[in-house]
């Protein structure tokens, strides 16, 4: 089977483990050059290794997501290393304080919007020059059920994740005269580092929940890969404004 994204640079955020390294794999499987960017650059390193062990090319690109400052120099590191960029892939998260919330601080509330949605915005925001330069391009979001029916325990991740959800929207529509495409994945439980006491109810701890799905599909990061390949192959002109969920119910 041909090379679904030959000839395409993609940029990962959050590409240092997880389901952003996955899908970074993934893309260069299917022929993309990718710049993986994260805020380890042990993690990032080890990513593009996989890769070109793999016989993909890959560089890494650090940054902060939550740095307008360090997500220009991405973008521009990027560009720099692959002469353009077709698809970005915002995947960058995570929740840093869970805690209902008359128990949680103020700064962890608000240090979790910023790095789920201020973040995705800057990403976002400055990807779209670059889009346009090559004529089309694509946006993803990676978004969480979270964000469509809530949680407690978990309001800051869950406001945030809402917020990527009518960001994905309204970046749609405005874009769309640019044939650029605006989708959001939401991948459903996905055992990582960062969710692991989630899915366990992190009894020991005191922090957070344990997961609303009960029955659901339980995945690991490779799990994710096949949509996130399928949704970036789609044509120029092509879905736009969706989530593609992998959740098995809403919760």
């Amino acid at each position: 089977m041909a090379a679904r994204l030959k000839n395409k640079v993609a940029l990962i955020t959050g590409a240092g483990r997880g389901i952003g390294a996955a899908i970074a794999r993934a893309y260069a499987r299917e022929g993309a050059r990718v710049a993986c960017a994260a805020r380890s650059q042990n993690e990032l390193e080890a990513t593009v290794a996989a890769i070109r062990a793999e016989g993909g090319e890959a560089a890494a690109v650090r940054a902060d997501v939550t740095d307008l400052g360090a997500v220009r120099a991405m973008y521009a590191a990027a560009a720099a290393a692959y002469g353009g960029i077709d698809i970005v892939f915002l995947n960058a998260g995570g929740s840093v304080e869970r805690a209902r919330i008359d128990e949680g601080t103020v700064e962890g509330w608000r240090a979790t919007i910023e790095l789920n949605l201020i973040g995705a915005y800057y990403c976002a925001r400055e990807a779209i020059p670059y889009l346009k330069a090559r004529g089309a391009g694509k946006i993803f979001f990676t978004g969480s059920g979270m964000g469509h029916r809530g949680a407690q325990g978990n309001s800051s991740y869950a406001v945030a994740k809402a917020g990527v959800w009518m960001l994905t929207r309204v970046l749609a529509q405005e874009l769309v005269e640019f044939n650029i495409s605006v989708n959001e994945l939401v991948p459903g439980p996905v055992r990582t580092r960062l969710t692991r006491d989630v899915e366990e109810g992190a009894p020991e701890s005191g922090r957070g929940t344990p997961f609303l799905t009960r029955g659901e599909w339980i995945k690991q990061p490779d799990d994710v890969t096949e949509l996130a390949v399928f949704m970036a192959a789609q044509p120029d002109i092509g879905p736009t404004a969706q989530s593609y969920s992998l959740m098995r119910r809403d919760g």
